[in-house]
C-alpha cells in the first residue's frame, strides 16, 4: 500500500501501462511560483488590473495571453487580441527575470531517475513561452528531455485546462495512447487539464491552496509535496499493480 494517509482518490484509465511521465514546469520541475505571483502582480499592477497570489495559483498553467485576456475582459470589460495580451505578458516576463533564480524542485530530479529506471519517458508540458525557461529546463533536466519533448504555450491553440497540451505532450512522446502516461501537476488548471485528456493525474501541492481543491479537479492522487511523491513512487506503482490495473515488471 502507499506509505502516505492520502488515498488513491480516482481509478486509472482502463488499460493502463505508463510509459511516459509528463511534468508541468512551474512549481513541478520548479519552486517558482513564488516569483510567479510577484511578477504577475507587479506586471498587471502598471496596466491597471489587480491580481492576487491565490489569483496566481488558481490560473497557473494557462497560457499567460488567456490569462491576461481574461482578467481585461473580467475587470476592464473589454476585449484584447492576442497581440496586445503579448505585450503585457512581455512585461510580466520582464519582471520575471529581474527576481532570484528559482531553485529546482526537492526531489523532482530524484524522481526522473526513478521513472526513467522503471522505464518511462519523460516529457515536460508547460503553458509558459519565456525562453529564457525553456533553456534553462533544457540544461538543469538534460539527462531526462530533450527538446523534442517539451510543448511551450505556442505549440497549442487552446492551452490548460484544455486537455490539448497534455494530448500533444503524449503525440511527442510517440504518439502514445492516454493510458500509457502520468501527469505530474500543481495547479487546478493543469490537473483539470490532465484529466480532460484521460491521463492518470498525480497532483503535488506546492502552493498556497488546500489539497482539496485538486482532489476537486479530478486527480487521482493528491500529494503534499514533491519528497513525499518521490519517497512513495514504488509504493504508488505497486498498490496499483496490487488493483490489477497493469503489471509490474
Amino acid at each position: 500500500m502507499i506509505k502516505t494517509n492520502l488515498q488513491l482518490l480516482r481509478t486509472a484509465p482502463e488499460g493502463f501501462s505508463p510509459r511516459v511521465a509528463l511534468f508541468d514546469m512551474d512549481g513541478v520541475l520548479y519552486d517558482s511560483m513564488p516569483n510567479h505571483s510577484i511578477a504577475w502582480q507587479r506586471s498587471m499592477a502598471s496596466f491597471g488590473i489587480h491580481m492576487t497570489e491565490e489569483d496566481v495559483y488558481a490560473t497557473e498553467g494557462m497560457r499567460g495571453i488567456d490569462t491576461i485576456r481574461m482578467l481585461v475582459k473580467q475587470q476592464q470589460n473589454k476585449d484584447i487580441d492576442e497581440a496586445e495580451a503579448q505585450m503585457m505578458y512581455d512585461e510580466k516576463t520582464r519582471q520575471f527575470g529581474l527576481l532570484p533564480t528559482a531553485p529546482i524542485m526537492e526531489g523532482v530530479i530524484d524522481l526522473m531517475g526513478k521513472m526513467q529506471r522503471d522505464g518511462l519517458q519523460i516529457g515536460i508540458v508547460t503553458g509558459s513561452g519565456q525562453r529564457p525557461l525553456i533553456a534553462r529546463v533544457l540544461n538543469d533536466f538534460r539527462d531526462f528531455v530533450d527538446e523534442q519533448h517539451i510543448v511551450t504555450a505556442y505549440d497549442v491553440k487552446h492551452g490548460k485546462p484544455a486537455p490539448d497540451p497534455y494530448l500533444m505532450g503524449l503525440q511527442k512522446a510517440g504518439n502514445m495512447r492516454p493510458n500509457e502516461g502520468i501527469v505530474i501537476e500543481n495547479a487546478p488548471m493543469g490537473v483539470r487539464a490532465g484529466v480532460a485528456a484521460d491521463i492518470f493525474t498525480v497532483a503535488v501541492n506546492s502552493g498556497p491552496l488546500p489539497n482539496e481543491t485538486l482532489a476537486k479537479e479530478g486527480a487521482n492522487i493528491v500529494f503534499d509535496n514533491m519528497p513525499q511523491l518521490k519517497k512513495n513512487w514504488e509504493y504508488l506503482l505497486e498498490s496499483l499493480a496490487s488493483f490489477g490495473i497493469f503489471a509490474v515488471d
